[in-house]
């Protein structure tokens, strides 16, 4: 994996602020060449550093105003199918392994109470799956965030 300097860690800085910048406007802003941008903007996307942009689109712009949480406990023998299973379910927007009480953490989106009540019902019918417990997400208190971190890298860097 590319260990990140303190120039990448500027750059995304900067873009984490204004995500639509330029190249030539994040030089300009940040003191350096276009050049220097452009290859290290390469080099921070061959190395996976940026994730794709579909998790910057907001699903209540597609018609779906709730998000919930679905833990999931499965037979582990049917683990790979059921994933290939929940990975079908379109209102299915991430999935996590998990450590614990449950195998599965679901992030479910849904139209409304009624609509989670099917696409839980759809989770409960895939072979293997053995019970789930569904949470409504009352509302996002602290958004995906990255800049703390990227502070943090800055710090260790000019160490």
């Amino acid at each position: 994996m590319y260990s990140l300097d303190q120039t990448d860690t500027m750059l995304l800085r900067a873009l984490s602020e204004e995500p639509r910048s330029t190249f030539v406007a994040l030089a300009q802003k940040l003191g350096l060449s276009r050049n220097t941008v452009q290859a290290r903007m390469a080099r921070l996307e061959d190395s996976n550093v940026f994730l794709s942009f579909d998790r910057r689109i907001n699903t209540i712009a597609l018609g779906y105003p709730l998000t919930a949480f679905v833990e999931v406990q499965v037979q582990q023998k049917y683990l790979s199918q059921i994933i290939a299973k929940l990975a079908e379910i379109p209102e299915i927007v991430q999935a996590h392994g998990m450590s614990g009480q449950s195998d599965l953490l679901v992030r479910v989106v849904c139209t409304d109470a009624e609509d989670l009540f099917r696409i839980d019902g759809t989770i409960l019918a895939v072979e293997g799956v053995e019970r789930t417990e569904t949470s409504l997400a009352m509302g996002e208190v602290i958004p995906f965030r990255v800049a703390p971190l990227l502070d943090r890298a800055d710090g260790r860097s000019s160490r």
